[in-house]
């Protein structure tokens, strides 16, 4: 008998993180009623997609995918670590720019004095990139 193939769990992991990223960004803005500012979109806009796209990539078994989220999580990990910095470094949350109606450097939640939800994303995007990161070289290796 065969065994289940390791990069398929990788994968499913990959995605079920972005699911519940998704998840949590609807929760802040359409039950807790967070009005999302302009960075917070940006990261919805690389984070959305992967709950389709790696959803997609476990039904057809196509473990390439791991290269393209390699990339749109580092950009997603690029812009969350930027609007994490400018919540929690003074020098940059005090000379932000307000970005829309809803300041970037806003934090509606604070939990233990750095969980905000920009670090929520980063830790996402990282996993994400990380699990993609280890497919990426399962695949490459299987490929040799």
């Amino acid at each position: 008998m065969d065994k289940k193939d390791s990069r398929e769990s990788i994968l499913f992991a990959a995605w079920a993180t972005s699911v519940i990223a998704v998840f949590g960004s609807l929760y802040f803005s359409e039950i807790r009623q967070y009005e999302p500012c302009e960075l917070c979109w940006y990261q919805r806009i690389l984070m959305y997609p992967f709950s389709l796209i790696l959803g997609i990539a476990i039904v057809i078994k196509d473990y390439r995918i791991s290269l393209y989220s390699m990339i749109l999580s580092g950009l997603g990990i690029l812009v969350s670590l930027y609007h994490y910095c400018l919540q929690k470094v003074p020098f940059l949350a005090d000379n932000a720019d307000t970005c829309g109606r809803v300041p970037c450097s806003g934090q509606y939640i604070n939990w233990l004095g750095f969980i905000t939800i920009p670090f929520l994303a980063l830790t996402a995007f990282i996993i994400i990139f990380i699990l993609s990161f280890i497919l990426w070289k399962r695949t490459k290796e299987r490929n040799e």
